[in-house]
């Protein structure tokens, strides 16, 4: 079989190019990689024998569908050899991730997930949520499917156990009881309403609460009524009461709770229609923190063991895995995921795939929630599809866009202007795709709206034609929409034209006469405006889009109004973080004291080394002008 390159050539390709590797090849194990006759990758692989692997790709006959699509088209292949098959799958999984293969599974959507931290820098801990590195002293409990999941449960915790959620900041500025103290949710420690001693007892009761050990909490709390009664310690009795019936509550609202299962994660998969849901429900503690879903790519028809073998080896590659994993169906390599999970999480993990009992009864309400899942996304993919449809009609388009940007721009007469840019196709707003530009040049402080769309635009068009200057990637916009009417589309163009990339077409946005919803004007480069009837679908969805940009827009603003309104003259020092800028603002009481402070007296902030003492003082010592003399 052959295929032809792009200057015309003829490449072979299929199972005489796959065999002709074989005599190169051992039985080490390793990664394979298949190419296409342009050499973009079509497959990544693992081989426990690469000499093996490759051989079964070299038969003419025997294969599924995909793989025989994927034979067809392979040019080259490129090995790389390890010492065990454990490397090769991480190995594997890393350069999923980062080639992004046609034929290979890919999760998407990943993401970190929140925990609940109990902060142990302070005399009284802090209850808080907490998404990213654990980085910070205290006890993780987690993860949590979601943010929601991860609130609710800490409205819980304040309700029993009556713990501080506020920032030390304002802790140590209280004077008086915040109103959280009032409607019992706090203890107010900030104003001494309890001891560190009974705040302690608390704080470890809220502790074995979320390993799950409720029995002995409520236990507690109990034996305290009892004994505040008989010591005719009434208010304080009847404190311990309303804890005690909160508790009851949260334990009898709690969802999906196994007795059996203390830790585990449970995994399903459902495939239709070439589509995946993979439904992943977080169990810790005996009790359910959450589910979410997830839609990765098939790998042009994965079946269902090989799709739950790359979600489990890329979704663990930054999380921490459970001592148990419940899946719905068998993964074609469990020994070799499990190793690998092991690794990551520094002790034992265990695969399994219940067909009895609690643990079957937990896998099975997975798997309907994860059919469930794809049938909602497949009926709002089509309506989608239809309104994408429906929007190359009204904009003369020669096909459905795959991905439309849509941009705005944010800013209070020139000041922290701000650039945004949202991305939606046949899935919906791909948020991942999102995109925030801080306006750098003169026309974001002349509040300039031209002129910051010149810019954002420029900046995102030459980094995509020097990224990928072919458009073969999807990162390529298929129908640009721009918040504004003629003198924005003008200028859009002039920028387009100047980039060489006038061939993506772009339509102006912008409000009627009234400036009312539903009187809106489409703006096309040199046509007169026009405009969809008032009850189009169309033009609901073109609002959406337009008001999702306006929204990511001025919360991109917004963040950074408020980290101006924040900052200091601390933050030009070089090799003062956040750490030392608190130490020296707690120190000296504000940046203008710090500016006046003597080198030892800069010296002896905890933190703070005679090198970066003589860093700060330097800086100051030009600039103390800035600060006046009052």
């Amino acid at each position: 079989m052959q295929d032809d390159d792009t200057e015309g050539r003829t490449v072979p390709t299929g199972h005489a190019v796959i065999h002709g590797y074989l005599r190169t090849l051992d039985g080490s194990p390793g990664v394979y990689r298949m190419l296409d006759a342009q050499s973009q990758v079509l497959y990544v692989g693992k081989a426990r024998n690469l000499r093996a692997r490759v051989s079964n790709y070299a038969r003419p006959s025997g294969h599924s569908g995909r793989i025989a699509r994927m034979i067809r088209e392979t040019a080259s292949m490129m090995f790389l050899t390890t010492r065990t098959e454990t490397e090769a799958l991480l190995l594997e999984q890393n350069l999923i991730k980062q080639l992004k293969p046609r034929y290979n599974v890919l999760l998407r959507d990943d993401k970190s997930f929140p925990n609940i931290l109990i902060a142990k820098d302070h005399a009284f801990p802090m209850l808080k949520k907490h998404r990213g590195k654990k980085s910070e002293k205290g006890s993780y409990f987690g993860p949590f499917a979601s943010a929601g999941a991860v609130n609710r449960t800490l409205n819980q915790l304040q309700r029993v156990f009556l713990l501080r959620t506020c920032s030390d900041a304002t802790f140590d500025s209280r004077t008086r009881p915040c109103l959280l103290y009032q409607i019992k949710r706090c203890s107010a420690p900030c104003v001494g309403r309890i001891t560190p001693e009974d705040y302690a007892g608390m704080i470890g009761d809220a502790e074995r609460f979320l390993q799950g050990r409720t029995t002995k909490v409520q236990a507690n709390l109990a034996e305290q009524m009892r004994a505040a009664s008989e010591a005719m310690e009434f208010e304080r009795a009847a404190a311990l009461r309303d804890r005690i019936k909160a508790l009851t509550q949260v334990q009898s609202s709690q969802g999906i709770n196994p007795r059996g299962v203390a830790e585990a994660d449970v995994i399903a998969v459902h495939l239709e229609g070439g589509l995946a849901c993979v439904q992943v429900f977080f169990i810790r503690a005996n009790q359910s923190w959450g589910n979410r879903d997830f839609y990765p790519r098939t790998g042009a028809g994965a079946e269902e063991p090989e799709i739950l073998e790359a979600f489990l080896a890329q979704f663990y590659d930054d999380k921490e895995p459970p001592r148990m994993i419940l899946l719905s169906h068998p993964v074609d390599n469990p020994d070799l995921v499990a190793q690998l999970l092991s690794q990551r999480a520094g002790r034992k993990v265990t695969l399994g795939v219940p067909q009895r009992g609690e643990k079957a009864e937990l896998v099975e309400n997975a798997a309907r929630n994860a059919r469930e899942s794809l049938a909602r996304r497949m009926a709002e993919s089509a309506t989608q599809n239809k309104l994408l449809a429906g929007l190359a009609e009204a904009f003369d388009l020669d096909a459905s866009p795959c991905r439309i940007e849509v941009y705005d721009n944010s800013h209070i007469q020139g000041t922290n202007a701000v650039g945004g840019m949202i991305v939606a196709g046949p899935e919906g707003f791909l948020k991942s795709q999102y995109r925030k530009f801080n306006i750098r040049g003169a026309a974001g402080a002349q509040g300039d709206d031209f002129g910051m769309m010149k810019e954002v635009l420029t900046r995102r068009f030459e980094r995509l034609l020097k990224e990928d200057p072919d458009r073969k990637s999807d990162a390529w916009p298929d129908l640009l929409l721009i918040d504004g009417g003629a003198g924005q589309v003008s200028a859009v163009q002039e920028i387009l034209q100047e980039l060489g990339v006038d061939d993506i077409p772009f339509i102006g946005v912008a409000k009627g006469i009234d400036r009312d919803a539903g009187k809106e004007e489409f703006h096309r480069p040199g046509e007169p405006p026009f405009a969809l009837r008032m009850n189009d679908p169309v033009l609901y969805f073109v609002q959406r889009l337009r008001d999702e940009a306006h929204r990511w827009a001025i919360g991109a603003h917004r963040a950074k109004r408020a980290k101006a309104v924040s900052a200091t003259p601390l933050d030009e020092i070089p090799g003062v973080g956040a750490a030392r800028k608190r130490a020296l603002l707690a120190h000296f009481g504000s940046a203008k004291a710090v500016s006046r402070a003597g080198l030892p007296d800069l010296c002896a902030v905890e933190g703070i080394s005679e090198t970066l003492a003589q860093t700060i003082h330097d800086h100051f010592h030009g600039a103390r002008g800035a600060f006046g003399d009052t």
